[in-house]
């Protein structure tokens, strides 16, 4: 097996034959598979079954405070949803309000609150600015940029490295611009590459020193626990803060959407005590109060965080095998051959490929042509436009094992195919 780019002309011609033929094959199958999101299989789902048993018409349906879940009032969450998520994620249960089953929903409304009204401390909406800014370390998240990009913020891409964003780039930024109002973060296996930010990286977004008095990370750590291979520590951002000086810069993000059911889990923002009193005054304008039936069936379930960290090992079990998998193909036949890299994770939900530049929408393209989707080639940045056209998201939970092998297998073929037609072309 040789290395592309060594290849002559006429080499690189035969192989572009082998190839094509192999695609062809694969196309004339008409598969029908979506690696597009990063969802969890039906292994995994069936794991949370049993918290459908864990209330009753018999159960006692009352919150430890005395609060009947089955009606109106509590807008923060019931007491012990509030500690197991605090004691998750390493803050006070006065520093948490638990909301509904969607931790993007409540990003969305924190940044809508933030665009017309502002946050704690804020002189002026951020929409009174010219354009305001954020920040966006690339590759990301897509459903965050779409988020800032629905309310005309401009994106800055931020290179990200195994370690987090380029620090020096960000602290250059927020300290020369007050219109930068905050940057997107996902600090624990990070989607899509599965870094963890070092002590380094969040220590210095706790203390750098910025242009805007209300400036914010969104510190989504939608992957908190979920590790694959090992868990990644990772330095407690709000102690970073309160030490800095700026308790109330960051705003902490999580749910159980991938810990127990998607559309069907539960989702908390931590801040500190004066940004939870000022959101939860916000809140009162649109809600009543939220789901406390999910939240006790959740609480009872789990019981404490060593209740959900078991539930995650079993997860991890169920992923590892499709994370080898996936890998290994990459190992024994693409790496011999020149055509790119790949991020094996710790844990999260996702393998980042880079092509050759200039090969990822044209990967992303042959997949769908002969059955398989992919996120979208340019998704991992904003406005969907990837510099250099290298970055795909890759995964692996939804497939079965068997639809996995396939897909890989022709994801392969396809990196190949459009590596050979660069080469050629150049």
């Amino acid at each position: 097996m040789k290395n592309y780019t060594t290849l002559t002309k006429a080499e690189l011609q035969e192989e572009l034959k082998v190839v094509q033929a192999a695609y062809d094959e694969f196309k004339a199958r008409g598969l029908k598979l979506d690696m597009s999101r990063g969802k969890p299989g039906e292994e995994q789902l069936r794991l949370s079954l049993p918290m459908l048993d864990v209330l009753t018409s018999e159960s006692v349906l009352q919150a430890e405070d005395g609060t009947d879940c089955r009606n109106y009032g509590v807008l923060d969450g019931i007491p012990e949803a509030k500690k197991l998520f605090a004691d998750l994620l390493g803050v006070s249960p006065k520093e948490v309000i638990v909301e509904g089953m969607s931790s993007l929903t409540i990003m969305f409304d924190t940044v809508s609150k933030a665009y017309t009204h502002g946050v704690l401390g804020s002189k002026k909406p951020w929409m009174a600015y010219d354009r305001p800014k954020f920040l966006c370390p690339v590759p990301g998240y897509d459903r965050h940029f779409n988020i800032t990009e629905f309310y005309n913020f401009e994106m800055i891409n931020i290179p990200m490295d195994e370690n987090g964003p380029d620090m020096d780039m960000v602290e250059k930024l927020v300290a020369e611009d007050e219109a930068i109002k905050g940057i997107w973060c996902v600090p624990k296996y990070s989607n899509p590459t599965g870094s963890t930010y070092s002590d380094e990286v969040v220590r210095r977004l706790a203390n750098m020193k910025t242009a805007a008095e209300d400036f914010r990370i969104f510190w989504d750590n939608a992957y908190a626990v979920h590790y694959i291979y090992q868990n990644d520590p990772l330095l407690n951002i709000m102690d970073e803060c309160k030490k800095a000086g700026n308790a109330d810069r960051v705003f902490i993000f999580a749910s159980t959407s991938k810990i127990t059911f998607p559309g069907s889990g539960v989702a908390v923002i931590a801040a500190s005590e004066d940004n939870i009193a000022f959101i939860k005054k916000q809140i009162a304008n649109q809600a009543i109060s939220w789901d406390k039936m999910n939240m006790l069936r959740h609480v009872r379930f789990f019981k404490n965080v060593d209740g959900i960290l078991e539930q995650m090992a079993k997860h991890a079990e169920v992923l590892r095998p499709r994370f080898n998998a996936v890998v290994d193909a990459f190992e024994r036949e693409l790496g011999p051959r020149g055509v790119g890299t790949w991020i094996k994770p710790n844990g999260g939900y996702f393998i980042t490929y880079f092509t050759m530049d200039g090969c990822a929408k044209r990967v992303v393209s042959l997949c769908k042509d002969a059955g398989v989707v992919l996120t979208g080639a340019g998704a991992t940045h904003p406005y969907k436009k990837d510099p250099k056209d290298n970055t795909i998201r890759i995964a692996p939970s939804f497939p079965t094992t068997e639809e996995l092998s396939l897909a890989v297998e022709l994801f392969n073929i396809c990196v190949r195919l459009a590596s050979l037609e660069v080469l050629l072309a150049n």
